[in-house]
């Protein structure tokens, strides 16, 4: 069951009333993520959305936990060409082939990264000075779809290898792991999410 403020109008209002989208706002939007496997996964489901909405790649989360073992780099790194191919037949992800051989293509990006000594999570946290940026948003209308952090993080993912990784896409990435906290001030989720570090 979706957990249910006091208020129901105090609740960021993109997620409208659909149970798996207001239980995601409610427990997982917008909290610090600091473990490198599960934000390597998070913007790997953030690329799979560019030009779709959230819910849909919400819905087809498990799909995807299922199609690319666990969303783990180690093993999408050795997909084979084959293996992706009859992914298109897989109605529980996004059946787009650019996206398909982009998953692998950053699983690749992010091993070379850990090869080289580097933490995925530090890497990323860097770009925000390590903690997260407490936005004061009055209305859904102010929340921007870009910053400069993201500009700099896409510029360097991409450097680093990565693709589906456009300042708009990193933006929304940001924002679901807890690297700026984008919830309404009137969002009784504000204030909870300002606490976590």
């Amino acid at each position: 069951m979706p957990r249910v403020s006091k208020n129901e109008e105090s609740r960021c209002p993109w997620c409208g009333d659909d149970p798996l989208y207001v239980e995601y706002h409610d427990t997982e939007w917008g909290v610090p993520e600091r473990d490198s496997q599960q934000l390597f996964a998070k913007l790997i489901l953030d690329g799979a959305q560019a030009g779709l909405s959230w819910i849909t790649i919400l819905r087809k989360r498990e799909g995807y936990l299922k199609a690319f073992d666990g969303l783990d780099p180690a093993k999408m790194a050795r997909f084979s060409d084959a293996r992706l191919e009859k992914l298109m037949d897989d109605p529980g992800i996004v059946r787009n082939r650019l996206k398909i051989q982009s998953a692998r293509r950053n699983a690749r990006a992010y091993m070379r990264l850990k090869d080289e000594g580097i933490d995925f999570s530090e890497f990323l946290w860097g770009f925000v000075g390590g903690k997260p940026i407490q936005n004061r948003w009055k209305t859904m209308e102010e929340v921007p779809t870009v910053s400069a952090e993201a500009e700099a993080m896409s510029k360097a993912l991409k450097k680093a290898g990565f693709n589906f990784v456009g300042p708009t896409i990193v933006y929304a990435f940001m924002q679901a792991v807890g690297m700026v906290n984008d919830h309404l001030t009137t969002c009784f989720r504000y204030k909870e999410v300002a606490g976590l570090v």
